[in-house]
C-alpha cells in the first residue's frame, strides 16, 4: 500500500462520514435555527427551550436516517474490504 491508496482510503472515509452525519446536522441545523427565531421574536430567553426540541429532533432525525447510515457504513465496509482482498 502506497501514499495514493492511503489518500485514496482517507477521502472515501470523509465523503463516508459526510453522506452519514449531514442529515442529522441539518435536522439539528434547521431546529436551532427556528427555535432562535422563535426566541427572537418572543424574548424568551429560556436554556431548556434551545436545547429540549432539537435533542428531540435528532432523535427523530436518528430514527429516520438510520437505514441510510447503516447502509452507506456498509458500502464502505465493503470497499475496503474489497481492497485489502485484492491487495491494493
Amino acid at each position: 500500500m502506497n501514499g495514493a491508496d492511503v489518500l485514496d482510503i482517507a477521502r472515501d472515509a470523509i465523503y463516508s462520514l459526510l453522506i452519514i452525519s449531514g442529515p442529522v446536522m441539518a435536522v439539528g441545523l434547521g431546529v436551532g435555527l427556528l427555535i432562535a427565531l422563535f426566541q427572537a421574536l418572543t424574548q424568551i430567553q429560556e436554556m431548556t427551550l434551545t436545547f429540549v426540541p432539537k435533542i428531540v429532533a435528532i432523535f427523530i432525525s436518528l430514527l429516520v436516517f438510520l437505514p441510510l447510515m447503516g447502509g452507506q457504513m456498509n458500502d464502505l465496509m465493503a470497499r475496503l474490504m474489497d481492497r485489502v482482498v485484492s491487495g491494493g
